[in-house]
């Protein structure tokens, strides 16, 4: 897996069923498609290291009313977009999006055009050459929601039923030595852990890949979240820092990118460098089935004070997530998939089998923050399958609030270059483009 950023796994997955009230209300039909006036924005992101105002982005749930994908038989099996079936969405000029998001989502699709122009398009959807006018004007500048409107026609993949959780940098206690109050280790890759593409021997296995470690002839799964806290790493990786609290390093695992505050104030920014292999489980899921959760306990912040309330029970708990992500220094901002900067408020993780890595998403949903434009940027072990996705927020507490009880449904439409459902239309099997 090629993600940086997130280590694979949503933080809502940690919350994922943990309360309905992190849901809000269903979307309702007959929403206006006029777009709204520019409003002030509440918070401060950052694109890199400038601030950037884009949502609102502190946490309160505001309802929004969501345009209602249409009614569409998805075939049973389909693996791509292009199998999934397209329709075809609003135009783009009607879309409700703000010219300060229009703005940053130009920014950051001009950032992914390199990769989007020689990168194959595993969702079936698009080829390289396809993007280049829209790469060519997003250089250029000018007016950022006349640009869309021009460059880009509205796609509807398969059932067109988003559902988006959220992400976000997490800033965490750390030391570069290890000394007292610090002394959960942060590991670097280990040196015996391999990547198998078992594409290589097999046809039928083409996508598939595992990881592991050798073992006399044998490849054998490599050490669980368990075994690696109880020292069998020993010799086998890099320590790159020390961290203060077993679970603050736990939730930075999930999101898979961070940012360490060392004693003297200073800052060490990690991300993603690989995942153990093993298979991740929400530990938000097992506890509201064991019934560990208690009316208002269904956030992060209320399984976090669960965790130190009960740190044997905790320590036992969060070792049934076997999954342990293995991280590396930054020298900048995060990055995602595509090896480009993530944009707080304007990226997000999708499926690339679904969606082309590093194209505009337009997401109505029932929340106000995270309805608007987007930036496909990112990938994740747990964000599988047609409209799905994960927003990032960025860092702080703002974002941490945000993504914390990010649970928005809605519409997802897919802005592609203009012509691409004709094209389909015309000449590959799966596509069933509709007026």
């Amino acid at each position: 897996m090629n993600v940086r950023l997130i280590g694979g796994i949503a933080l809502a997955l940690v919350l994922s069923a943990c309360s309905g009230r992190l849901v809000p209300p269903a979307p309702v039909s007959g929403a206006s498609l006029t777009p709204p006036p520019p409003t002030k924005a509440t918070h401060h992101l950052t694109r890199g290291d400038v601030p950037v105002n884009v949502r609102q982005a502190d946490g309160r749930i505001v309802a929004a009313v969501a345009i209602m994908p249409q009614l569409v038989t998805v075939p049973v099996g389909a693996a791509t977009a292009v199998a999934s079936g397209l329709v075809a969405g609003p135009p783009v000029a009607s879309l409700p999006m703000t010219d300060v998001q229009a703005a940053a989502a130009r920014a950051a699709f001009a950032r992914s055009c390199p990769g989007l122009i020689r990168r194959v398009d595993t969702s079936g959807l698009t080829r390289g050459t396809d993007w280049q006018p829209a790469c060519a004007a997003a250089a250029m500048g000018g007016d950022a929601r006349a640009f869309f409107a021009s460059h880009f026609e509205a796609v509807q993949v398969g059932d067109g039923k988003a559902f988006a959780t959220g992400y976000y940098e997490p800033e965490i206690r750390g030391s570069l030595d290890r000394r007292p109050g610090y002394d959960v280790p942060v590991y670097g890759r280990p040196t015996d852990l391999i990547d198998v593409d078992l594409g290589q021997f097999s046809e039928t296995l083409k996508g598939k890949r595992v990881r592991g470690r050798v073992n006399g002839s044998n490849l054998v799964p490599y050490f669980d979240r368990t075994q690696i806290e109880e020292g069998a790493l020993a010799n086998r990786a890099p320590v790159i820092a020390w961290a203060a609290d077993p679970v603050e390093m736990f939730f930075l695992q999930i999101q898979g990118s961070g940012r360490l505050r060392l004693p003297d104030g200073s800052v060490l920014r990690i991300g993603y460098d690989t995942q153990n292999g093993r298979d991740y489980t929400g530990i938000g899921s097992l506890m509201r089935q064991r019934g560990l959760l208690q009316p208002g306990q269904a956030s992060m912040q209320g399984i976090v004070a669960w965790l130190r309330a009960n740190p044997e029970q905790g320590r036992a708990l969060m070792r049934e997530n076997k999954s342990f992500v293995f991280f590396r220094e930054l020298d900048g901002p995060p990055q995602g998939a595509m090896g480009y900067a993530v944009t707080g408020q304007v990226s997000a993780a999708t499926d690339p089998k679904f969606v082309p890595l590093g194209a505009p998403v337009f997401l109505s949903v029932d929340r106000a923050d995270a309805t608007g434009l987007w930036v496909a940027q990112d990938t994740g072990g747990a964000i599988k399958g047609a409209n799905r996705f994960d927003t990032f927020w960025g860092a702080g507490a703002g974002a941490e609030a945000t993504a914390g009880g990010m649970a928005a449904r809605g519409a997802a439409f897919l802005l592609l270059p203009v012509g691409t459902l004709a094209r389909l239309s015309a000449g590959v099997a799966g596509a069933s483009p509709q007026p």
